[in-house]
């Protein structure tokens, strides 16, 4: 894919978001769903890589850059991701004195909620893609039953489940013989 148009697919996604994770759906409709540059796997495995290194959660476009152009591609993930950021400063010393007007708040509120429910709409679809056995369903089911129901510290749930799935793909080879 052309780096310049990975960029601007990349820098959309990044500029139509205020949280990490809500680019999620642009990137998945644009490099999945229309363009076919990725595929439902590997954008699933940049969000993994992503979510299990430290640092923050948008950085995840750094990796779907990687996947789609490469290094260069890494490069115009990385410059969308941080575009923003500098946009952003201007445009708030300008609406700074205008932010607590009642009909801005209303609008900020609503773009939260579109952002958590488009999230959601993207979500789900890779989530199910990732639920390919009963394992897999069942560890995921007990994360999120220790996630909700217990104050245990989400990186020991990640060392659990992975632990869990390393110890049952060394032991099912074993069981087939």
């Amino acid at each position: 894919m052309n780096t310049a148009l990975l960029y601007l697919v990349l820098l959309k996604a990044t500029l139509t978001s205020f949280a990490g994770l809500a680019s999620l759906p642009v990137v998945h409709e644009e490099l999945v769903v229309q363009r076919h540059v990725l595929s439902d796997e590997k954008l699933n495995e940049a969000v993994v890589i992503t979510r299990s290194t430290p640092g923050p959660v948008g950085l995840y476009v750094v990796s779907v850059g990687y996947f789609a152009g490469g290094v260069s591609g890494a490069i115009a993930g990385w410059l969308a991701m941080i575009t923003p950021a500098f946009l952003i400063l201007p445009l708030l010393r300008f609406a700074a004195g205008r932010a607590e007007h009642p009909r801005a708040r209303s609008a900020l509120h609503a773009v939260v909620v579109a952002s958590a429910g488009l999230l959601l709409a993207a979500a789900v679809p890779l989530g199910l893609s990732a639920l390919t056995s009963p394992v897999t369903v069942l560890i995921a089911l007990v994360t999120v039953g220790l996630m909700l129901l217990t104050k245990v510290d989400t990186l020991w749930i990640i060392v659990g489940a992975a632990l869990t799935t390393l110890t049952l793909s060394s032991v099912t080879p074993l069981l087939s013989l």
